[in-house]
């Protein structure tokens, strides 16, 4: 009963897919009529879709009419996409030929997807290609990267190294918290120590002359993006999801001081209360408050905090430096090759077009944020953050472990650890059930 329900449910939203589509692009028949092979790809409405759209437009105006392919767009739902692919490939249907992925879901995908083989992928961040790869083979090819920065007021960091007597007053702090008397260094020289007595340091608890109320914002909501926020910590401690023998490492010195760090920081008050409940947008607000000093940030929150009319208080005094310890999670979204689609040849032609340089310069000018360095650094143009990104991830970037369940690896150990993380429970307890249920999903 409940698979004849499943099966009508899906073709009903594959009708509806497939009217979507024709409908958008108005091509369709006519597309075909000489010749021209008509492909459907998926694409993520918002931003990323609005560039794609621009991308795909000049395709079918230019390098379509030479490869006699017309792509056309399906825009899904921002919420649900990946819910309702899940939906549509379990339906093994070839309507769709390119679907919308991304480095967290790839592996619980590829059961459905077709290996990239034979597409350039020289001109990528090899993290990036690397977080797409399962089994030794290539499952999606990148589009929009992510990492994170440590994002900092550049007026308070100048006036600490600049005085002595600040600097004195957290040379003091540093005995107190790490038993050695640190000096203070500027914000790209940092390790996790020195995360920790900055955050004391800029917080009224620990230093009542400090400018900002507290050090920094910690994003500690249950939540799996705060898990890629975390992770870095786990990393630049030397730590990883998984050992060499890719068994669950979590309950390890290096995750315990991982979670440590966190809940000494939120218990003595060096980071807003509010990290309890905070995510980026929480996180962007604590910044543009001017009430914290840094934070571990998303780099698209660059931007809108230099910005005069968003972030009127601080725009101009916001730098960029790599996340202390010298890790940063990258993940990117994606274009993978449906198994069972129709017209898997034109499909893979689309797909390595947009493997080129010339397409994601159009992209990024389109406003995404490909993931191909050159690309990047030619555009600094068009967003001031780009250089920092491809440095950033060329340098010090990460990929989880891609496996079948690794989307569901981040919401379980941030449901497992995130009260560890705001000191409510154990650290021991926490990281012991979060390798349990870690090493759980590794084995399905």
């Amino acid at each position: 009963m409940r698979s004849s329900r499943a099966i009508a449910i899906g073709a009903a939203f594959l009708t509806a897919v497939s009217l979507a589509g024709c409908s958008a692009s108005g091509g369709g028949d006519d597309a075909n009529a000489d010749g021209t092979e008509t492909i459907k790809m998926v694409a993520w409405p918002g931003p990323e879709g609005d560039a794609m759209a621009k991308v795909i437009d000049a395709y079918n105006d230019g390098q379509g009419k030479k490869d006699k392919i017309h792509v056309e767009l399906v825009l899904l739902s921002r919420q649900d996409t990946f819910s309702k692919e899940t939906a549509l490939m379990a339906s093994k249907d070839g309507d769709l030929d390119i679907y919308w992925t991304a480095s967290y879901n790839v592996g619980q995908f590829s059961g459905s997807l077709e290996p990239l083989e034979g597409i350039d992928t020289s001109n990528y961040f090899p993290v990036a290609v690397d977080g797409l790869t399962y089994k030794d083979e290539l499952y999606a090819l990148p589009l929009d990267v992510s990492n994170h920065f440590l994002l900092y007021r550049t007026d308070l960091i100048d006036t600490l190294l600049n005085d002595p007597a600040a600097a004195a007053t957290y040379s003091a702090l540093a005995q107190d918290i790490l038993g050695e008397a640190r000096q203070p260094v500027p914000a790209d020289q940092w390790d996790l120590d020195d995360f920790q007595v900055m955050a004391a340091y800029f917080s009224t608890s620990a230093n009542p002359a400090s400018p900002t109320q507290y050090g920094t914002i910690l994003q500690a909501k249950n939540l799996l993006y705060n898990t890629m926020i975390w992770n870095d910590v786990l990393w630049g401690l030397g730590g990883s999801w998984t050992d060499d023998d890719g068994k669950a490492a979590i309950d390890t010195a290096e995750g315990k001081a991982a979670v440590q760090l966190y809940a000494d920081i939120y218990k003595n008050g060096w980071t807003s209360p509010d990290s309890a409940q905070a995510e980026f947008p929480e996180t962007q607000a604590a910044l543009q408050s001017g009430n914290v000093a840094f934070a571990i940030q998303w780099s698209a929150a660059f931007a809108a905090l230099n910005d005069p009319e968003q972030s009127p208080d601080i725009a101009g005094k916001i730098g960029i430096a790599p996340v202390p310890g010298g890790q940063t999670h990258v993940h990117a979204l994606s274009l993978s090759l449906n198994k069972y689609g129709d017209s898997q040849d034109a499909a893979k032609t689309v797909l390595s077009y947009l493997a080129t340089t010339d397409a994601m310069t159009a992209y990024a000018q389109a406003g995404g944020i490909p993931a191909m360095p050159e690309v990047l650094k030619a555009n600094v143009d068009l967003n001031p953050a780009f250089n920092e990104v491809a440095t950033s991830i060329a340098d010090y970037g990460y990929a989880e472990p891609v496996f079948p369940k690794t989307f569901q690896a981040y919401s379980k150990l941030a449901e497992d650890l995130s009260g560890a993380w705001v000191g409510q429970t154990s650290v021991d307890d926490a990281v012991e059930t979060a390798n349990a249920n870690l090493q759980e999903l590794l084995d399905q």
